[in-house]
Protein backbone atom coordinates (compact mmCIF):
# COMPACT_ATOMS: atom_id res chain seq x y z
CA UNK A 1 0.00 0.00 0.00
CA UNK A 2 1.30 3.48 -0.86
CA UNK A 3 1.53 6.05 1.91
CA UNK A 4 -0.37 9.25 1.42
CA UNK A 5 1.34 12.63 1.70
CA UNK A 6 -0.48 13.27 4.96
CA UNK A 7 0.70 9.92 6.26
CA UNK A 8 4.28 10.71 5.41
CA UNK A 9 4.06 14.12 7.08
CA UNK A 10 2.53 12.50 10.13
CA UNK A 11 5.36 9.99 10.33
CA UNK A 12 7.91 12.75 10.03
CA UNK A 13 6.20 14.65 12.82
CA UNK A 14 6.23 11.62 15.10
CA UNK A 15 9.92 11.03 14.44
CA UNK A 16 10.75 14.71 14.97
CA UNK A 17 8.75 14.81 18.17
CA UNK A 18 10.40 11.65 19.43
CA UNK A 19 13.83 13.03 18.62
CA UNK A 20 12.97 16.24 20.45
CA UNK A 21 11.90 14.30 23.53
CA UNK A 22 15.05 12.18 23.43
CA UNK A 23 17.24 15.26 22.90
CA UNK A 24 15.51 17.08 25.73
CA UNK A 25 15.93 14.13 28.03
CA UNK A 26 19.58 13.81 27.03
CA UNK A 27 20.18 17.51 27.65
CA UNK A 28 18.51 17.28 31.04
CA UNK A 29 20.56 14.20 31.86
CA UNK A 30 23.74 15.93 30.73
CA UNK A 31 23.00 18.97 32.87
CA UNK A 32 22.32 16.77 35.86
CA UNK A 33 25.57 14.86 35.26
CA UNK A 34 27.59 18.07 34.99
CA UNK A 35 25.98 19.44 38.14
CA UNK A 36 26.91 16.29 40.04
CA UNK A 37 30.45 16.43 38.69
CA UNK A 38 30.81 20.10 39.65
CA UNK A 39 29.69 19.29 43.20
CA UNK A 40 32.18 16.41 43.30
CA UNK A 41 35.00 18.66 42.09
CA UNK A 42 34.20 21.26 44.76
CA UNK A 43 34.33 18.58 47.45
CA UNK A 44 37.63 17.21 46.12
CA UNK A 45 39.27 20.62 45.91
CA UNK A 46 37.85 22.17 49.07
CA UNK A 47 39.75 25.09 50.62
CA UNK A 48 42.81 23.58 52.30
CA UNK A 49 44.82 26.70 51.45
CA UNK A 50 42.36 29.11 53.02
CA UNK A 51 41.58 32.34 51.21
CA UNK A 52 44.59 34.51 52.03
CA UNK A 53 47.70 34.47 49.85
CA UNK A 54 51.18 35.31 51.21
CA UNK A 55 51.86 39.05 51.08
CA UNK A 56 54.84 39.78 48.85
CA UNK A 57 54.55 43.57 48.60
CA UNK A 58 57.94 45.15 49.23
CA UNK A 59 60.96 46.47 47.38
CA UNK A 60 62.82 43.48 45.98
CA UNK A 61 66.61 43.66 45.47
CA UNK A 62 66.60 47.08 47.13
CA UNK A 63 70.36 47.44 46.83
CA UNK A 64 70.05 47.69 43.04
CA UNK A 65 68.23 51.04 43.29
CA UNK A 66 66.33 52.82 40.49
CA UNK A 67 63.17 50.77 41.18
CA UNK A 68 60.67 49.50 38.66
CA UNK A 69 57.09 49.77 39.93
CA UNK A 70 55.32 46.44 39.29
CA UNK A 71 51.59 46.05 39.86
CA UNK A 72 49.83 42.65 39.87
CA UNK A 73 46.06 42.41 39.49
CA UNK A 74 43.54 39.62 39.01
CA UNK A 75 42.52 36.47 40.83
CA UNK A 76 44.03 33.96 43.27
CA UNK A 77 46.77 32.99 40.81
CA UNK A 78 47.82 36.62 40.52
CA UNK A 79 47.63 36.89 44.32
CA UNK A 80 49.82 33.79 44.77
CA UNK A 81 47.49 31.45 46.68
CA UNK A 82 49.26 28.11 47.04
CA UNK A 83 52.81 29.47 47.28
CA UNK A 84 54.72 28.47 50.41
CA UNK A 85 56.50 31.81 50.84
CA UNK A 86 55.98 35.42 49.64
CA UNK A 87 58.98 35.21 47.33
CA UNK A 88 57.33 32.28 45.53
CA UNK A 89 54.06 34.04 44.73
CA UNK A 90 53.63 35.16 41.13
CA UNK A 91 54.44 38.75 42.12
CA UNK A 92 57.44 37.71 44.19
CA UNK A 93 58.86 35.49 41.46
CA UNK A 94 58.33 38.13 38.77
CA UNK A 95 59.91 40.81 40.96
CA UNK A 96 63.08 38.83 41.65
CA UNK A 97 63.48 37.74 38.03
CA UNK A 98 62.78 41.23 36.71
CA UNK A 99 65.32 42.73 39.11
CA UNK A 100 68.03 40.25 38.14
CA UNK A 101 67.42 40.78 34.43
CA UNK A 102 67.36 44.58 34.51
CA UNK A 103 69.77 45.34 37.34
CA UNK A 104 67.07 47.48 38.99
CA UNK A 105 65.15 46.94 42.19
CA UNK A 106 61.43 46.20 41.89
CA UNK A 107 58.73 47.78 44.03
CA UNK A 108 55.82 45.34 44.06
CA UNK A 109 52.19 46.19 44.74
CA UNK A 110 49.56 43.43 44.64
CA UNK A 111 45.93 44.40 44.09
CA UNK A 112 44.83 40.88 43.08
CA UNK A 113 42.16 39.19 45.19
CA UNK A 114 41.48 35.54 45.90
CA UNK A 115 38.22 34.57 44.21
CA UNK A 116 38.13 37.56 41.89
CA UNK A 117 36.64 37.45 38.43
CA UNK A 118 37.13 39.93 35.61
CA UNK A 119 34.29 42.10 36.90
CA UNK A 120 36.39 42.96 39.96
CA UNK A 121 39.31 44.35 37.99
CA UNK A 122 37.64 47.77 37.89
CA UNK A 123 37.52 47.85 41.69
CA UNK A 124 41.14 46.76 41.95
CA UNK A 125 42.22 49.61 39.69
CA UNK A 126 39.94 52.12 41.39
CA UNK A 127 41.39 51.13 44.77
CA UNK A 128 44.90 52.20 43.81
CA UNK A 129 46.22 55.47 45.28
CA UNK A 130 45.40 58.41 43.06
CA UNK A 131 49.04 59.28 42.41
CA UNK A 132 50.24 55.71 41.86
CA UNK A 133 51.84 55.23 38.44
CA UNK A 134 53.17 51.69 37.89
CA UNK A 135 55.76 51.06 35.20
CA UNK A 136 54.19 47.73 34.32
CA UNK A 137 50.98 46.01 35.38
CA UNK A 138 50.51 42.23 35.14
CA UNK A 139 46.95 40.90 35.00
CA UNK A 140 46.02 37.24 35.39
CA UNK A 141 42.31 36.47 35.57
CA UNK A 142 39.66 34.25 34.01
CA UNK A 143 39.40 30.95 35.86
CA UNK A 144 36.58 32.17 38.08
CA UNK A 145 34.75 33.59 35.08
CA UNK A 146 34.71 30.11 33.55
CA UNK A 147 33.58 28.34 36.71
CA UNK A 148 30.84 30.94 37.24
CA UNK A 149 29.81 30.76 33.57
CA UNK A 150 30.27 34.46 32.89
CA UNK A 151 29.73 35.18 29.17
CA UNK A 152 33.01 35.40 27.31
CA UNK A 153 32.21 38.79 25.77
CA UNK A 154 31.39 40.23 29.18
CA UNK A 155 34.65 38.95 30.71
CA UNK A 156 36.71 40.29 27.82
CA UNK A 157 35.01 43.69 28.07
CA UNK A 158 35.90 43.97 31.77
CA UNK A 159 39.51 43.10 30.98
CA UNK A 160 39.73 45.63 28.14
CA UNK A 161 38.31 48.38 30.36
CA UNK A 162 40.92 47.63 33.04
CA UNK A 163 43.73 47.74 30.47
CA UNK A 164 42.53 51.14 29.25
CA UNK A 165 42.44 52.47 32.81
CA UNK A 166 45.92 51.15 33.57
CA UNK A 167 47.38 52.59 30.40
CA UNK A 168 45.73 55.86 31.34
CA UNK A 169 47.96 55.80 34.42
CA UNK A 170 51.00 55.45 32.17
CA UNK A 171 51.50 51.72 32.71
CA UNK A 172 52.52 49.10 30.22
CA UNK A 173 50.22 46.10 30.68
CA UNK A 174 50.89 42.37 30.35
CA UNK A 175 47.89 40.03 30.43
CA UNK A 176 48.31 36.36 31.27
CA UNK A 177 45.28 34.73 29.66
CA UNK A 178 43.03 32.20 31.36
CA UNK A 179 44.87 28.92 32.06
CA UNK A 180 43.64 25.68 30.51
CA UNK A 181 41.21 24.22 33.05
CA UNK A 182 41.60 20.87 31.33
CA UNK A 183 44.70 20.39 33.49
CA UNK A 184 42.60 20.12 36.68
CA UNK A 185 42.67 16.42 37.54
CA UNK A 186 40.13 16.66 40.42
CA UNK A 187 37.51 17.67 37.87
CA UNK A 188 36.01 14.52 36.28
CA UNK A 189 35.19 14.01 32.63
CA UNK A 190 33.28 15.25 30.68
CA UNK A 191 33.19 18.39 32.84
CA UNK A 192 36.97 18.76 32.55
CA UNK A 193 36.82 18.70 28.76
CA UNK A 194 34.07 21.33 28.75
CA UNK A 195 36.12 23.44 31.14
CA UNK A 196 39.11 23.16 28.85
CA UNK A 197 37.08 24.27 25.85
CA UNK A 198 35.52 27.18 27.75
CA UNK A 199 38.82 28.37 29.22
CA UNK A 200 40.54 28.30 25.84
CA UNK A 201 37.68 30.26 24.28
CA UNK A 202 37.99 32.87 27.02
CA UNK A 203 41.78 32.99 26.63
CA UNK A 204 41.41 33.74 22.93
CA UNK A 205 38.92 36.52 23.63
CA UNK A 206 41.18 37.93 26.36
CA UNK A 207 44.16 37.93 24.02
CA UNK A 208 42.22 39.80 21.34
CA UNK A 209 40.76 42.30 23.83
CA UNK A 210 44.13 42.93 25.48
CA UNK A 211 45.94 43.53 22.19
CA UNK A 212 43.19 45.82 20.92
CA UNK A 213 43.46 47.87 24.12
CA UNK A 214 47.24 48.17 23.80
CA UNK A 215 48.41 45.47 26.21
CA UNK A 216 50.75 42.56 25.69
CA UNK A 217 49.29 39.08 26.09
CA UNK A 218 50.80 35.77 27.15
CA UNK A 219 48.82 32.64 26.32
CA UNK A 220 49.35 30.66 29.51
CA UNK A 221 47.74 27.52 28.09
CA UNK A 222 50.56 27.41 25.52
CA UNK A 223 53.59 28.63 27.43
CA UNK A 224 53.04 26.89 30.76
CA UNK A 225 49.96 24.67 30.40
CA UNK A 226 51.87 21.59 29.16
CA UNK A 227 53.95 21.51 32.36
CA UNK A 228 50.81 21.44 34.51
CA UNK A 229 49.28 18.69 32.38
CA UNK A 230 52.39 16.47 32.28
CA UNK A 231 53.56 17.02 35.85
CA UNK A 232 50.51 17.88 37.99
CA UNK A 233 51.93 16.57 41.28
CA UNK A 234 54.76 19.08 41.11
CA UNK A 235 52.98 22.01 39.49
CA UNK A 236 49.81 22.07 41.63
CA UNK A 237 49.53 22.84 45.33
CA UNK A 238 47.72 20.91 48.02
CA UNK A 239 44.24 21.62 46.65
CA UNK A 240 45.27 20.43 43.13
CA UNK A 241 43.67 23.59 41.75
CA UNK A 242 46.10 26.45 42.44
CA UNK A 243 49.77 26.43 41.44
CA UNK A 244 52.40 25.23 43.88
CA UNK A 245 55.68 27.00 44.52
CA UNK A 246 57.09 25.17 41.49
CA UNK A 247 54.01 26.09 39.48
CA UNK A 248 54.48 29.77 40.24
CA UNK A 249 58.17 29.60 39.40
CA UNK A 250 57.34 28.08 36.03
CA UNK A 251 54.54 30.60 35.37
CA UNK A 252 56.72 33.60 36.26
CA UNK A 253 59.54 32.31 34.08
CA UNK A 254 57.10 31.86 31.21
CA UNK A 255 55.64 35.38 31.55
CA UNK A 256 58.95 37.18 32.11
CA UNK A 257 59.84 37.85 28.43
CA UNK A 258 56.75 39.99 27.92
CA UNK A 259 57.32 41.81 31.21
CA UNK A 260 60.89 42.57 30.15
CA UNK A 261 59.64 43.75 26.77
CA UNK A 262 57.08 45.96 28.52
CA UNK A 263 59.82 47.82 30.43
CA UNK A 264 61.93 48.15 27.30
CA UNK A 265 64.55 45.58 28.25
CA UNK A 266 63.84 43.09 25.46
CA UNK A 267 62.60 43.57 21.91
CA UNK A 268 61.90 39.94 20.96
CA UNK A 269 59.53 37.53 22.67
CA UNK A 270 59.05 33.76 22.20
CA UNK A 271 56.10 31.65 21.10
CA UNK A 272 52.91 32.30 23.03
CA UNK A 273 53.73 35.96 23.64
CA UNK A 274 51.82 38.60 21.70
CA UNK A 275 52.57 42.29 21.26
CA UNK A 276 49.96 44.93 20.43
CA UNK A 277 50.08 46.83 17.13
CA UNK A 278 53.01 49.23 17.01
CA UNK A 279 52.14 52.59 18.45
CA UNK A 280 53.26 55.17 20.98
CA UNK A 281 54.08 53.83 24.41
CA UNK A 282 52.25 55.26 27.42
CA UNK A 283 53.84 58.44 28.69
CA UNK A 284 54.75 58.90 32.31
CA UNK A 285 53.22 61.85 34.18
CA UNK A 286 56.59 63.61 33.76
CA UNK A 287 56.31 63.15 29.98
CA UNK A 288 58.94 60.41 29.69
CA UNK A 289 58.37 56.91 28.33
CA UNK A 290 59.62 53.62 29.76
CA UNK A 291 63.31 53.05 30.18
CA UNK A 292 65.40 50.15 31.35
CA UNK A 293 68.99 49.61 32.31
CA UNK A 294 70.96 46.50 31.54
CA UNK A 295 72.56 44.61 34.39
CA UNK A 296 76.16 45.52 34.98
CA UNK A 297 78.74 42.92 34.18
Amino acid sequence: MRSTGAGRLGAVGVVAGTCGIVAGAAAYGARALLARQAALARRRIGKPLGEVAPSADRVWKKRYGDPVDLLVLGDSIAAGLGADHPRHTLGGELSRRLARATGRSVRLRTAAEVGAGSSRLAGQVAGLPAGYRPDVAVVVVGGNDVTHRVPVAESAAHLAAAVVELRGRGAEVVVGTCPDLGALRPVPQPLRALGSRASRALAQAQRDAALAAGARAVTLADVVGPFFISNPDEMFSLDRFHPSTQGYKRTAKAMLPSVLAAVGHESRVPFGHHAPPTGPRPARPDGHTRRSRRSKG
